[in-house]
């Protein structure tokens, strides 16, 4: 019998979490009806919630390391924004 670790079950709700985020983003894009637009982004903002505290009790348990980022990569990520440059 297969058991699936805590890591394991919380990454698959992540990923369904990021992927949900990522589907309800495109109906309300694609809505033409407000009310129902305006469902759509409730619902949006409700599974971002969800994905901000699957995120954070994994991050808890150490199974989503979130390193620091070194002063000079903000400093050139900052130059590029404003630059108005991406790349």
């Amino acid at each position: 019998m297969n058991q699936f670790t805590d890591k394991e079950i919380l990454g698959d709700g992540l990923s369904a979490a990021k992927a949900t985020t990522a589907n309800f983003n495109m109906f309300s894009n694609e809505c033409t009806h407000e009310k129902v637009r305006n469902t759509m982004l409730n619902i949006l903002e409700d599974e971002h919630d969800i994905q901000d505290d699957v995120f954070h009790l994994m991050s808890s348990r150490g199974y989503y390391p979130t390193p620091a980022a070194e002063n000079k990569k903000i400093l050139e990520a900052k130059q590029r924004f404003e630059c108005g440059v991406t790349r």
